[in-house]
Protein backbone atom coordinates (compact mmCIF):
# COMPACT_ATOMS: atom_id res chain seq x y z
CA UNK A 1 0.00 0.00 0.00
CA UNK A 2 1.56 3.84 -0.98
CA UNK A 3 2.22 5.60 2.03
CA UNK A 4 0.47 8.77 2.85
CA UNK A 5 2.57 11.72 4.52
CA UNK A 6 1.67 14.94 2.53
CA UNK A 7 -0.74 15.49 -0.45
CA UNK A 8 -1.12 18.39 -2.70
CA UNK A 9 -3.97 18.36 -5.44
CA UNK A 10 -6.54 19.71 -6.78
CA UNK A 11 -9.98 19.02 -5.40
CA UNK A 12 -13.44 18.24 -6.90
CA UNK A 13 -16.40 20.15 -5.40
CA UNK A 14 -18.72 16.94 -5.03
CA UNK A 15 -22.02 18.60 -3.26
CA UNK A 16 -24.16 15.64 -3.65
CA UNK A 17 -25.40 13.82 -0.34
CA UNK A 18 -25.54 10.15 0.02
CA UNK A 19 -23.27 9.38 -2.46
CA UNK A 20 -23.83 5.00 -2.43
CA UNK A 21 -21.25 2.35 -3.90
CA UNK A 22 -23.09 1.59 -6.65
CA UNK A 23 -22.84 5.67 -7.44
CA UNK A 24 -19.17 4.95 -7.13
CA UNK A 25 -18.18 1.53 -9.41
CA UNK A 26 -21.74 0.72 -10.53
CA UNK A 27 -22.34 -3.51 -10.03
CA UNK A 28 -22.11 -4.43 -13.71
CA UNK A 29 -18.07 -3.41 -12.54
CA UNK A 30 -17.60 -5.83 -10.13
CA UNK A 31 -16.55 -9.28 -11.96
CA UNK A 32 -12.71 -8.36 -11.43
CA UNK A 33 -10.76 -8.80 -7.94
CA UNK A 34 -7.65 -6.68 -9.71
CA UNK A 35 -7.68 -3.29 -7.98
CA UNK A 36 -6.72 -2.05 -11.27
CA UNK A 37 -8.48 -0.57 -14.29
CA UNK A 38 -11.45 0.68 -11.95
CA UNK A 39 -11.17 3.86 -12.58
CA UNK A 40 -12.21 4.88 -15.87
CA UNK A 41 -15.52 3.29 -14.58
CA UNK A 42 -15.54 5.86 -11.38
CA UNK A 43 -19.01 7.37 -11.08
CA UNK A 44 -19.93 5.56 -14.23
CA UNK A 45 -23.61 6.41 -14.59
CA UNK A 46 -23.17 9.73 -13.84
CA UNK A 47 -19.60 10.61 -16.06
CA UNK A 48 -20.77 9.14 -19.54
CA UNK A 49 -23.80 8.35 -21.34
CA UNK A 50 -25.22 5.32 -22.80
CA UNK A 51 -24.11 5.85 -25.84
CA UNK A 52 -20.64 6.17 -24.30
CA UNK A 53 -19.93 10.20 -24.27
CA UNK A 54 -19.16 12.28 -21.32
CA UNK A 55 -21.72 14.11 -19.83
CA UNK A 56 -20.49 17.55 -19.72
CA UNK A 57 -22.16 18.41 -16.72
CA UNK A 58 -20.27 15.83 -14.69
CA UNK A 59 -17.59 18.12 -12.39
CA UNK A 60 -14.62 15.26 -12.97
CA UNK A 61 -15.39 15.44 -16.99
CA UNK A 62 -14.36 18.96 -17.09
CA UNK A 63 -11.16 20.71 -16.43
CA UNK A 64 -9.08 20.94 -14.18
CA UNK A 65 -11.07 18.31 -12.18
CA UNK A 66 -10.37 15.31 -14.51
CA UNK A 67 -7.00 15.32 -12.42
CA UNK A 68 -8.64 15.77 -9.07
CA UNK A 69 -7.01 13.65 -6.51
CA UNK A 70 -9.39 15.42 -3.77
CA UNK A 71 -12.87 15.21 -3.31
CA UNK A 72 -15.12 17.55 -1.27
CA UNK A 73 -18.48 15.75 -0.79
CA UNK A 74 -21.72 15.62 0.63
CA UNK A 75 -23.35 14.15 3.90
CA UNK A 76 -23.14 9.96 4.40
CA UNK A 77 -20.34 9.35 1.59
CA UNK A 78 -20.22 5.89 0.65
CA UNK A 79 -23.00 4.47 1.89
CA UNK A 80 -25.17 1.29 0.38
CA UNK A 81 -23.67 -2.02 -0.04
CA UNK A 82 -19.82 -2.65 1.35
CA UNK A 83 -17.98 -3.38 -1.80
CA UNK A 84 -14.60 -2.94 -1.40
CA UNK A 85 -13.96 -1.60 -5.39
CA UNK A 86 -15.44 1.56 -4.23
CA UNK A 87 -12.26 2.46 -2.98
CA UNK A 88 -9.96 0.82 -5.28
CA UNK A 89 -12.02 2.72 -8.14
CA UNK A 90 -11.16 5.73 -6.40
CA UNK A 91 -7.57 4.84 -5.47
CA UNK A 92 -7.37 4.21 -9.72
CA UNK A 93 -8.75 7.38 -10.74
CA UNK A 94 -6.29 9.23 -8.67
CA UNK A 95 -8.27 10.36 -5.46
CA UNK A 96 -6.19 9.74 -2.19
CA UNK A 97 -8.45 12.17 0.00
CA UNK A 98 -11.92 12.36 0.59
CA UNK A 99 -13.33 15.47 2.79
CA UNK A 100 -16.87 14.98 4.21
CA UNK A 101 -18.95 15.85 7.11
CA UNK A 102 -19.79 11.80 7.38
CA UNK A 103 -18.83 8.58 6.69
CA UNK A 104 -20.45 5.25 5.82
CA UNK A 105 -18.96 3.16 8.45
CA UNK A 106 -17.85 0.20 6.09
CA UNK A 107 -17.00 2.29 3.13
CA UNK A 108 -14.63 4.84 5.71
CA UNK A 109 -12.96 1.61 7.31
CA UNK A 110 -12.13 0.21 3.35
CA UNK A 111 -10.57 3.64 2.59
CA UNK A 112 -7.50 3.35 5.03
CA UNK A 113 -7.17 -0.52 3.93
CA UNK A 114 -6.79 0.71 0.34
CA UNK A 115 -4.85 3.81 1.05
CA UNK A 116 -7.14 6.85 1.24
CA UNK A 117 -7.31 9.51 3.82
CA UNK A 118 -11.04 10.12 4.75
CA UNK A 119 -11.14 12.81 6.77
CA UNK A 120 -14.39 14.28 8.79
CA UNK A 121 -15.05 17.75 9.42
CA UNK A 122 -18.02 20.22 10.60
CA UNK A 123 -20.63 21.05 7.73
CA UNK A 124 -18.85 25.10 8.11
CA UNK A 125 -15.46 23.75 7.10
CA UNK A 126 -16.93 21.49 4.61
CA UNK A 127 -18.76 24.58 2.89
CA UNK A 128 -15.22 26.83 3.20
CA UNK A 129 -13.45 23.32 0.92
CA UNK A 130 -16.09 23.39 -1.00
CA UNK A 131 -15.89 27.00 -2.14
CA UNK A 132 -12.10 27.02 -2.35
CA UNK A 133 -12.86 23.41 -4.59
CA UNK A 134 -15.29 25.96 -6.83
CA UNK A 135 -12.69 28.31 -7.80
CA UNK A 136 -10.96 26.43 -11.30
CA UNK A 137 -8.69 29.03 -11.60
CA UNK A 138 -6.84 27.79 -8.25
CA UNK A 139 -8.66 24.79 -6.32
CA UNK A 140 -5.74 22.99 -5.33
CA UNK A 141 -5.40 21.95 -1.36
CA UNK A 142 -2.74 20.54 0.43
CA UNK A 143 -3.67 17.86 3.12
CA UNK A 144 -0.78 17.53 6.00
CA UNK A 145 -1.58 14.07 8.33
CA UNK A 146 1.53 14.39 10.65
CA UNK A 147 0.06 17.57 11.52
CA UNK A 148 -3.37 16.81 10.91
CA UNK A 149 -4.62 19.37 8.84
CA UNK A 150 -5.84 20.78 5.19
CA UNK A 151 -4.20 24.32 4.06
CA UNK A 152 -6.20 25.98 2.16
CA UNK A 153 -5.30 28.10 -0.78
CA UNK A 154 -5.81 31.23 0.96
CA UNK A 155 -3.25 29.96 3.83
CA UNK A 156 -5.71 29.31 5.98
CA UNK A 157 -5.75 25.61 8.13
CA UNK A 158 -8.43 23.01 8.99
CA UNK A 159 -7.48 20.67 11.41
CA UNK A 160 -8.93 17.22 11.76
CA UNK A 161 -9.47 13.97 13.64
CA UNK A 162 -7.93 10.96 12.99
CA UNK A 163 -7.70 7.66 15.28
CA UNK A 164 -4.12 7.29 15.69
CA UNK A 165 -3.19 3.71 14.95
CA UNK A 166 -5.30 4.30 11.45
CA UNK A 167 -3.24 7.39 11.42
CA UNK A 168 0.05 5.32 11.65
CA UNK A 169 -0.84 2.51 9.14
CA UNK A 170 -1.26 4.99 6.14
CA UNK A 171 1.83 6.54 7.01
CA UNK A 172 3.59 3.57 7.12
CA UNK A 173 1.77 2.10 4.49
CA UNK A 174 0.78 -1.10 6.07
CA UNK A 175 -2.61 -2.71 5.74
CA UNK A 176 -4.33 -5.45 7.44
CA UNK A 177 -1.88 -7.97 5.33
CA UNK A 178 1.22 -5.99 6.07
CA UNK A 179 0.69 -5.55 9.79
CA UNK A 180 0.52 -9.72 9.81
CA UNK A 181 3.24 -9.84 7.78
CA UNK A 182 5.24 -7.95 10.33
CA UNK A 183 4.93 -10.46 12.94
CA UNK A 184 5.81 -13.45 9.91
CA UNK A 185 8.86 -14.52 12.57
CA UNK A 186 6.68 -14.80 15.93
CA UNK A 187 3.79 -16.50 13.39
CA UNK A 188 6.68 -19.26 12.15
CA UNK A 189 8.12 -20.14 15.49
CA UNK A 190 4.68 -20.59 16.67
CA UNK A 191 3.88 -23.33 13.61
CA UNK A 192 6.93 -24.67 14.45
CA UNK A 193 6.41 -25.07 18.12
CA UNK A 194 2.70 -26.21 17.63
CA UNK A 195 3.98 -29.10 15.22
CA UNK A 196 6.27 -30.61 17.89
CA UNK A 197 4.18 -30.17 20.65
CA UNK A 198 0.85 -30.87 18.73
CA UNK A 199 1.93 -33.27 15.65
CA UNK A 200 -1.31 -34.95 15.40
CA UNK A 201 -2.92 -31.52 14.25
Amino acid sequence: MQKFHTHKGIAAPLDIMNVDTDMLIPKQFLKTIKRTGLGVHLFDEMRYAKNGDEIADFILNQPPYRQASILVTGDNFGCGSSREHAPWALLDFGVRVVISTSFADIFYNNCFKNGILPITISASDREALMADARDSENPELEVDLPNQVIRRPNGASIAFDIDPFRKQCLLDGVDDIGLTLEKSEAIDAFAKKRRTTHPWL
